[in-house]
Parts: C-alpha cells; sequence; structure tokens
C-alpha cells in the first residue's frame, strides 16, 4: 500500500508559451502558482521562451525553450521545439507531472515526451484560441484550430478551466473526459473600494461626479476593442454624462486610441497602482468573449464595482445578471450601451450591484484554489501508480 503523497513529493515540469516576457492574467497565474508550491516544498522546473527584457521576474527555475518572435506581432514568440537540451534538462530534472499551458508546437512535444516515459500530463486552458481568428478575418479557420486543440487535450490525464462556464464548452467540444476547474483569486490588498482616490481621478481631468467606464487589460483586437468603441459611440449620441477611462497598453492602442479621442488612456498599470485604478472606476466594461476566466472582471468586482460583460464564457461564471451586473449578448453594441447607460444614470443601482459583486469576489481565496490543483496532480500520479491508461486517444 502506497504512502500518503504531500506537495512536497511533487516534481513538476510546467510549459508555457509566456511565462514572463509579456504580462498577461494567464502567466500572472501560473507564476502565483509556481510560488505557492515553491513554498510548499514541491520541486518545479518552467519551460517557455525567453527575452532580454522580460515584463517580470519569473517565479521559480525557467528555462529559455527556442522560439522566434510572431511576425506582425513581434512583442510575442513562437516556441519552436522541444531540443536536445531541453530533453536531457527535463531527464535530470525527473519530474513525476507535466502541465502545458499552452497548445502550441512546444506543448505538443511535452505531452508526446510525456507519454513515452509513462508520466502523467494535465493541461490548462487559460483562453479560447479558437476564437481568435475571428477578429481577423478568418473565422473560416476556428474549425480546424478547434480539431488540432481537441487532438491535443484528449492526450493529456486532465484538462482544468478556469470557470465552470469554460469547463462545459470543453466538455461539449468533446476535449477530454476527465475536466476540472483550477479558478483564480483576486489579491484584495490591491484591488479593494478603499483604494478609490478621486485626487488621481482628477489629475487625469475627470470630474468627481462623472460617472467613469473603465476597461484594463493588454489592448489588443480580440478583447473586443471594436464592440467596446461602437457601444461608447453610442452613449456620446445619446449625450449619457460619463468618462472612459483606459488601463493598459498593446499594440491596438493608436487604433483604440483614434476610436476613443475623448477617453482617458492612463498605459500600462500594475500593483498598487492598477488597484488605485481599478478602484477608481465606477463600471467595468468587458465585451470580450475570448477568456475563459476574465482575471480583469473579478478584480473589479472586489473594488465593488458592477460589470457590462459579454454573455460569454468566463464572465457568465462570475457575474450574476440583474444582481451584479449586466450581461450581454456578444457583439450587441445597442445592448451594451443600453446597460452602461442604466449605471450611468441611476448611481443607487450602482452601488447595490456593485456591493453584490465584491461579496461574490470574497470566495475567491488563492491558497484554496492553488490547493485544489495540488491535489488534482496528485490524483493523477496515483491513477498512474495504480496502473491507469495514459491519457484517452478518442471520445465518442
Amino acid at each position: 500500500m502506497p504512502g500518503i503523497m504531500e506537495i512536497s513529493d511533487l516534481r513538476i515540469a510546467l510549459f508555457s508559451g509566456n511565462y514572463n516576457y509579456v504580462r498577461d492574467g494567464a502567466n500572472q497565474a501560473l507564476n502565483r502558482l509556481v510560488s505557492w508550491l515553491l513554498e510548499k516544498g514541491a520541486a518545479v522546473r518552467v519551460y517557455s521562451p525567453t527575452t532580454d527584457t522580460p515584463a517580470f521576474e519569473p517565479a521559480g527555475d525557467l528555462v529559455s525553450v527556442p522560439s522566434v518572435a510572431i511576425p506582425g506581432r513581434g512583442e510575442y514568440r513562437i516556441p519552436m521545439m522541444l531540443s536536445p537540451a531541453i530533453k536531457k534538462d527535463l531527464k535530470e530534472f525527473a519530474p513525476n507531472i507535466v502541465q502545458i499551458s499552452s497548445p502550441d508546437v512546444v506543448g505538443h512535444s511535452a505531452v508526446r515526451w510525456a507519454r513515452k516515459h509513462n508520466i502523467p500530463v494535465l493541461a490548462s486552458v487559460h483562453t479560447r484560441f479558437e476564437t481568435y481568428p475571428r477578429y481577423y478575418n478568418m473565422a473560416f479557420m476556428e474549425p480546424p484550430l478547434e480539431a488540432i486543440l481537441r487532438r491535443l487535450y484528449r492526450r493529456c490525464d486532465a484538462i482544468v478551466a478556469p470557470s465552470d462556464s469554460m469547463a462545459q464548452v470543453l466538455r461539449e467540444q468533446r476535449m477530454n473526459y476527465d475536466v476540472g476547474i483550477w479558478s483564480r483569486g483576486v489579491d484584495r490588498n490591491i484591488f479593494d473600494k478603499s483604494k478609490r482616490d478621486l485626487a488621481w481621478r482628477q489629475s487625469l481631468g475627470i470630474q468627481d461626479d462623472e460617472p467613469v467606464i473603465g476597461f484594463t487589460g493588454r489592448l489588443v483586437m480580440e478583447k473586443g476593442l471594436d464592440v467596446y468603441s461602437d457601444s461608447i459611440d453610442r452613449l456620446i449620441r445619446r449625450k449619457v454624462k460619463h468618462k472612459v477611462l483606459i488601463v493598459g497598453d498593446g499594440p491596438a492602442r493608436e487604433w483604440f486610441e483614434e476610436r476613443l479621442p475623448s477617453a482617458v488612456f492612463a498605459g500600462f498599470q500594475t500593483g498598487v497602482d492598477l488597484g488605485r485604478a481599478v478602484a477608481s472606476m465606477d463600471v467595468f466594461f468587458n465585451p470580450s468573449i475570448t477568456e475563459t476566466f476574465g482575471n480583469v472582471t473579478l478584480e473589479a468586482m472586489a473594488c465593488s464595482m458592477p460589470v457590462v460583460a459579454a454573455r460569454a464564457t468566463g464572465s457568465q461564471s462570475l457575474v450574476e445578471h440583474g444582481v451584479s451586473g449586466k450581461l450581454i449578448r456578444p457583439g450587441a453594441s445597442q445592448d451594451f450601451a443600453d446597460a452602461l447607460q442604466h449605471y450611468c444614470e441611476y448611481p443607487e443601482i450602482r452601488a447595490e450591484h456593485g456591493a453584490a459583486g465584491e461579496k461574490r469576489a470574497e470566495k475567491y481565496s488563492w491558497d484554496r484554489i492553488n490547493g485544489a490543483l495540488a491535489d488534482t496532480y496528485i490524483r493523477l500520479i496515483r491513477q498512474r501508480e495504480s496502473g491507469g491508461p495514459p491519457g484517452p486517444q478518442a471520445l465518442r
């Protein structure tokens, strides 16, 4: 009878397409996970493309994977191969579980390597990659992309999604038999209504009585910036009193600034500065359908703010329609504008729905969330040790 396995017995090889060279919600969650695992005594080795100018210092040991810049999006890199040097490093590290967090070439190779060495694989799903082509007029690519993802995820022992709604999508797409939840937490030391700063708002030219419609995140078209702009245009034509505050940066910033010339662009913010910016908004607007969870949505809720979001994966698991915000049909700019106008014109409802969102945000503890994922690692290792087969090849 094998002894009880502890978190300190884990040896995790984690593969990421972007662990720290560009900051985003997914790699922030991965770095927080690695820090937590290391504190608990686990061994973790991270394999990811790297650059000379990373966005932040990585948690844990980071091994550079060969990569090239993506044409037209040079800030991102494509992992190229599981090189002999990486395979040698993996062998010496001797993981007892492999996690992939990006469905790229190296992710596929890591799954093949793990299966060859009879090591269980967990895939964490962080974004809906199959939806990206629609933002670049290539929607015809979605079915083949979904098929490629299915082939990869079916070869894993299990997959985890950050929300119930995304997990259901993965089940409906028949990605794997074993679909679990690895949710996201929020740092209440940073994201809290007490961080609201009217003087900071005033320094940006925002009056105290102007309802602020906010956005935080990387400025890329797949975040629904076109729908965001169209919805704000409708508010302007209706002469609804408001101010738009955009926090973040990215390749679409110039386009976004041209579309919203009256908006305030505060640029990239992090840490306490980001918390201040979010808490200083009044309504959070997130029309994106690509997020599997929506870290920015949870952060806004923690700051006691109602959320107007697309009725899509991620947001559906966080926002309760008519209680803590409004969930709108994706792309429906008139309906988005109606919801935003309602919150701008009725501050008492704004406060009531914001308080409901803050109460829900209190449930998201990082220790509990990461502990549940560690339990999944241990379960998969035990299943393999007891003679369980590698990940399923096909689903009916």
